[in-house]
């Protein structure tokens, strides 16, 4: 009996991604792509620390390594690229990468500033090329079941949301003293001020008032280190929304929304890992994440899903994949989260409530995911 054979030739070609930072959320990443997203391939690391590059490349089985990101931009075998390298470089690295062709995931912040933001991302509209950021929580599947409550109008018109971030900790922070300055709001709030954007879909953020402290590590408090915030946001539809973030949460890692309105309540998170608990002599109990690619780890495999599917199809000149909610944070997403992030820092230096920069420009780029 002969072998029955099939045309290869209709089979879409895998989206070739190289990795820009090999620390611990590039990794992460450079596994999803290599291990977990379907029709996607790692095809080139790079990282300053060659060593921990190749470390990466080898246990997934990528041959391209390099110490040089231009390596990976000038690559034409490359369709897109993942930026995970520090923050500071973020913008930088969306400009040579749109410039050079390459579709775009960075994480975030995807910038520092709304100038060096607001370059980076004309470079990626003058290419059009795809660009997300690496707002995850939104792949969450209680995050997006909230979502979608919230367009069928569950909740009603928005009055009161919330958004909190807890991360696991032992009552010290490791490294305090090495962790860049306005961190807190620039890397850990910022996922809550995108989800708080994203359950009120439609206004825009116009004022906040932040308060921070060093509470965890008050020691640093005098060298500018923040672990403590509570941020009001006042919106164009009138609702006011709240986040807060503490670096050390004893009992693991507690990441949490809600929205209150006029008909009703949608939450999405839990502190547990699952809702299983125990109830024995000593009392209650029940198991907790203690790593963010513990209780994230489908949405990060997600995400990359998703960008993948996005360059495939515009690679390929297929239609776009759709949804029932908006879901694919792009351009507009990343600068608005990051104005209000920028005002949050301003707050805090002014004791008083400051106005969200930049909103006419934020407003012209829209909500079309990919921008």
């Amino acid at each position: 009996m002969a072998y029955i054979t099939h045309n290869s030739a209709a089979a879409p070609a895998p989206v070739r991604i190289g990795l820009i930072g090999a620390g611990w959320m590039g990794a992460f990443h450079a596994e999803s792509i290599a291990r977990r997203v379907p029709g996607a391939v790692l095809a080139a690391v790079a990282d300053p620390n060659v060593e921990s590059a190749e470390a990466l490349a080898r246990s997934l089985g990528t041959a391209k390594v390099t110490a040089n990101a231009e390596d990976v931009l000038a690559d034409p075998g490359i369709d897109a690229l993942i930026i995970a390298s520090p923050a500071r470089f973020h913008s930088s690295l969306i400009a040579q990468a749109a410039a050079a062709g390459k579709h775009v995931f960075c994480e975030k912040p995807a910038g520092q500033g709304l100038g060096e933001l607001d370059a980076a991302l004309a470079a990626v509209e003058a290419a059009g090329v795809h660009f997300q950021v690496g707002f995850n929580r939104r792949y969450a599947e209680d995050f997006q079941a909230a979502k979608k409550d919230l367009a069928a109008g569950v909740a009603g018109t928005p009055q009161l949301l919330r958004s909190l971030t807890r991360d696991p900790g032992n009552g010290s922070i490791p490294h305090a003293a090495r962790v860049p300055a306005w961190t807190i709001f620039l890397e850990t709030l910022i996922h809550d001020f995108d989800t708080l954007n994203w359950f009120n879909e439609g206004a825009e953020p116009v004022e906040v008032y932040a308060v921070a402290d060093a509470l965890v590590e008050p020691e640093l408090r005098d060298q500018g280190f923040l672990d403590t915030a509570v941020v009001t946001i006042r919106y164009s539809n009138r609702a006011i929304a709240v986040a807060e973030a503490n670096f050390s949460a004893l009992y693991g890692y507690d990441i949490r929304g809600e929205v209150f309105g006029s008909k009703g309540m949608v939450q999405a998170g839990r502190a547990t890992e699952t809702a299983a608990r125990r109830y024995t002599a000593d009392g209650m109990s029940a198991d907790t994440p203690r790593l963010n690619v513990e209780l994230f780890r489908q949405a990060y495999t997600d995400e990359l899903a998703d960008f993948a599917a996005a360059v495939r199809a515009q690679r390929d000149g297929m239609p776009p994949s759709s949804s029932d909610v908006t879901l694919t944070p792009g351009a507009a997403d990343a600068r608005r989260a990051l104005a209000v992030a920028l005002a949050c820092i301003e707050s805090v230096k002014q004791g008083a409530p400051v106005a969200v920069p930049g909103l006419a420009t934020s407003a012209g780029l829209g909500g079309r995911a990919g921008a």
